[in-house]
């Protein structure tokens, strides 16, 4: 198997992040430096596969290929996306020490709503991946009430710094509340689309992935994803020709 795609399959990181991780140096098989065209040679065991060979990734032994787990989370404001041991407010210190658990993507610490943790470094590839558009639904509240110009606006694409964003779908919730279908996933991107049009965004709570639905799951708490979920969430992500790579 090459390289990359074990290091995903064992939740390291994700196949493309493997990739550069490979690419700058800071990959070894056994004792050198590891290359983009590496390969492993996959062994059997009753915790699952591990590697032939031992791999390092930042002078750290990468762990064996653990059973896939699927969670759906809830995050609170104020909660940090990223697992950084040293913040106390870190994701981190919420997540089982097994399975060890990484989320797709991220939330800002001052959103709150769904996150999809996993080892699945592939399905995690395939979600994150640009080519795929994947569909995120947020519900956003503003600082005041809003006219139907600026659901159009919005819908159509806002221009702001040297970005114009895709076409998004709209609803309106309340006078000043909407609904928000994107497609792609830029940096603060519905805040910063709504301050580009007058508006301060004041609370923003992701409610979907796809056709995975946070539902009534209290906030920070986690539960594993359904057969029936999960089974529809792979359906939803199967990866085309562009990204399989």
């Amino acid at each position: 198997m090459r390289l990359a795609k074990y290091l995903a399959l064992t939740g390291c990181c994700s196949r493309r992040a493997a990739t550069r991780l490979i690419r700058d140096g800071h990959v070894r098989i056994d004792d050198r430096l590891a290359n983009h065209i590496d390969s492993v040679t996959l062994i059997e065991t009753p915790e699952g596969l591990r590697s032939a060979e031992q791999i390092y990734v930042n002078d750290e032994a990468v762990q064996p290929v653990e059973a896939k787990a699927y969670w759906l989370f809830n995050k609170a404001v104020g909660t940090d996306s990223r697992l950084l041991a040293h913040l106390p407010n870190s994701l981190i210190h919420l997540l089982p020490e097994s399975p060890r658990l990484y989320p797709i993507g991220r939330l800002d610490k001052d959103s709150r709503g769904l996150l999809i943790l996993t080892n699945d470094g592939e399905l995690t590839h395939k979600l994150m991946h640009p080519n795929f558009g994947h569909a995120k639904t947020y519900h956003v509240q503003v600082d005041r009430a809003f006219d139907d110009t600026f659901l159009a606006n919005m819908a159509a694409g806002v221009s702001y710094k040297d970005v114009t964003t895709l076409p998004c779908i709209m609803q309106r919730l309340a006078a000043d509340k909407y609904q928000i279908t994107l497609t792609q996933g830029l940096n603060r991107q519905i805040r910063r689309m709504s301050q580009a049009l007058g508006f301060k965004v004041i609370d923003l709570k992701r409610v979907s992935i796809q056709s995975l639905q946070l539902g009534d799951l209290a906030e920070g708490s986690m539960r594993p994803l359904s057969s029936a979920e999960l089974t529809e969430l792979l359906a939803s992500v199967a990866c085309p020709e562009s990204c399989a790579d």
